[in-house]
């Protein structure tokens, strides 16, 4: 099917890279000199001041436009709450729709209004922070907390609990101690009145939050047995929380109970990337953040060659595999790439990690002399490579799944006979199959792009997506259609091999 260009185009590279070419703005009509006057009173607006170079919280980026391209003004047309919710719940099953979302959260853009014209930039800029959180991307959240400050309370609150989680507490305390103000947790200024020394304003403290009801009971006892270690001794063990604030999680190490990271959420991951809680930690933390795309591929490879495996089972496995594909590649002997490759695709298939996989070593595989199995992991890993076009080139693409990835990959109707693969027709509707009906873009997200809502079209096809790939195959047809027609090509496709790739080994488990 071929779409209208639309008035400005949008292409999302690989990691972020994305162009648009942005429709001239016209000036709103003006009032002419010579109307008459309406107006029976006269009124001294309220007036706000504001430095002229200082830019709206919200509109804070780590990505300028001149890098992604996407405009200024892509949130302006939108409701904040709808921006909110469709960010936070939207679910990302492949790592390009990650991508997407990803160039969304730290693109530089205006924030949306509010309908009472009320600044919803600092709200804005919270949910970007939340979603940054639960993707385990902690450095990008402080750089964007460093780009705005935290006057506000909600930004505060988010940058002290940031620097906590990395056991910075002594900047959080002083900037506490400098503006008291900024912050209204009691549990907070218990815990720094104590790191400062000042045990009598800590524990008076405490009992004014149990007093006022303002400390639950749990966090209550908690900060007890911080300020005296002889009720932690005595006392019964404490039950650890599900997920503990980074407040709770260091006044647990402060009492000699420190939480394993493993069942946190995501953010606490970073904490063991250092090594210091031993290797296997690093490198199942490093693949926890590796999955959600918040740690590059070659960090893991890093870690997974950096020594010899300890131990067997579990991640011991996948680190001897992995270092043994990687001496049978150095070695360039065939039947050597063969045998380790048939260990390690299914280690990293089982770790949710062929992505990260295909990155490394799509290219090289792709030039293998390889048989049977071997040969088909080879060419997954080919379209699931960045270099996935370039690549499907080289393919002789014999049989039906073969031809079907690389019409994909050259973002090509697939043609008939359709293999028997998870959500073939539906992604072959999505790239215009007029055998099977060809899919287009939904009215109501073309009325999206029309009135400059571009931000909420693409969250909203990202929802889509999400729905499509729970089995839901009109949803699936339309959200191709959607990033196509909104000039994502190369997210679409990355997108529908991704899915295609991933759902496929997850049915042979």
């Amino acid at each position: 099917m071929i779409f209208k260009k639309p008035r400005w185009a949008l292409h999302l590279a690989p990691i972020l890279s994305v162009t648009i070419f942005a429709a001239g703005l016209g000036w709103p009509n003006m009032p002419k000199a010579q109307d008459a006057p309406v107006a029976k009173t006269v009124l001294t607006p309220q007036v706000d001041a504001a430095p002229l170079d200082a830019p709206s919280a919200g509109a804070a980026g780590l990505l300028p436009t001149t890098m992604t391209g996407l405009p200024y003004d892509m949130w302006l047309g939108s409701d904040p709450a709808v921006i909110r919710d469709l960010i936070l719940a939207n679910d990302m099953p492949v790592p390009a729709i990650r991508s997407v979302m990803r160039s969304l959260v730290l693109a530089e853009a205006a924030p949306p209004v509010a309908k009472d014209g009320s600044d919803a930039g600092v709200a804005h800029l919270t949910v970007r922070l939340d979603w940054l959180m639960r993707q385990g991307a902690v450095e990008e959240a402080l750089a964007l907390l460093a780009m705005v400050g935290t006057d506000a309370p909600e930004l505060f609150a988010r940058w002290a609990d940031l620097t906590l989680l990395l056991g910075r507490s002594e900047p959080v305390c002083l900037a506490l101690a400098a503006d008291p103000g900024r912050n209204t947790d009691l549990a907070l200024q218990v815990f720094c009145a104590a790191r400062r020394g000042d045990w009598s304003r800590a524990e008076l403290l405490l009992f004014s939050a149990q007093a006022l009801g303002d400390v639950s009971d749990r966090n209550a006892d908690l900060l007890a047995r911080f300020l005296d270690h002889t009720l932690n001794e005595e006392g019964p063990t404490l039950l650890p929380p599900v997920r503990p604030t980074p407040l709770e999680f260091r006044l647990f190490e402060a009492i000699g109970e420190p939480l394993p990271t493993a069942p946190l959420p995501l953010a606490y991951s970073v904490l063991d990337l250092s090594g210091d809680n031993g290797w296997r930690a690093q490198i199942e933390a490093a693949e926890r953040l590796a999955r959600v795309g918040s740690l590059p591929a070659n960090r893991l490879l890093g870690l997974y060659t950096q020594r010899k495996a300890a131990a067997s089972g579990g991640v011991w496995d996948r680190v001897r595999a992995f270092q043994e594909f990687e001496r049978a590649l150095e070695q360039r002997r065939s039947d050597k790439i063969r045998q380790s490759l048939m260990k390690i695709w299914p280690q990293m298939a089982s770790a949710r990690l062929l992505p990260q996989f295909a990155e490394l070593y799509g290219r090289e595989l792709s030039q293998a002399r390889l048989r049977g199995r071997a040969a088909h992991h080879a060419q997954m890993a080919r379209y699931l490579s960045p270099q996935y076009e370039d690549l499907s080139h080289s393919d002789p693409a014999t049989g039906d799944e073969a031809r079907f990835f690389k019409a994909i990959a050259q973002g090509q109707p697939p043609v008939p006979p359709l293999p028997r693969l998870p959500h073939a027709q539906a992604i072959a509707a999505g790239f215009g199959a007029k055998t099977i009906g060809a899919a287009a873009m939904p009215d109501i997200l073309r009325d999206h792009l029309d009135q400059g809502r571009l931000g909420e079209a693409i969250l909203r096809t990202v929802s889509l997506f999400s729905s499509g790939a729970e089995g839901n195959g009109q949803d699936l047809s339309d959200a191709l259609a959607s990033l196509r027609a909104m000039g994502l090509e190369d997210t679409a496709r990355r997108a529908a091999m991704e899915l295609v790739i991933l759902d496929s080994e997850r049915a042979r488990r």
